[in-house]
């Protein structure tokens, strides 16, 4: 079991930035992955980037190049730096960890959100 606490969300002017936080109860190196997904309203729930406890990162491709995903092991952190924000991002971001199990299984954890806001 792991809890998830989004951060960092709040009101912005397009162009903005924005840095979200994703605190875990326990250690994330235990995590195999910790993504971050937005939700706007009326639309299904979409990735936006995540990253593996080796480092490794992926992301949707209307974000490259002006989100960065990062982890900090020692505070238990994923972080969502995201610049030159779109009015079209405004959406609740939320959080998830995936523990991959034996027997090729999973279980995916997720925060409560946080939202964001893009002014035009």
């Amino acid at each position: 079991q792991v809890q998830l606490v989004e951060s960092g969300g709040g009101l912005v002017q397009a162009g903005g930035s924005l840095r979200l936080s994703c605190a875990a109860s326990r250690s994330i190196e235990g995590l195999n992955v910790v993504g971050w997904y937005r939700q706007a309203p009326g639309t299904q729930r979409e990735l936006v980037a995540d990253i593996t406890n080796g480092g490794s990162t992926e992301y949707v491709e209307h974000v490259k190049g002006r989100c960065t995903i990062s982890r900090d092991n020692a505070k238990n952190t994923v972080y969502l730096q995201m610049n030159s924000l779109k009015p079209e991002e405004t959406a609740v971001y939320y959080c998830k960890a995936r523990v991959i199990i034996s027997g090729g299984y999973a279980s995916d954890y997720w925060g409560r959100g946080t939202q964001v806001t893009v002014s035009s």
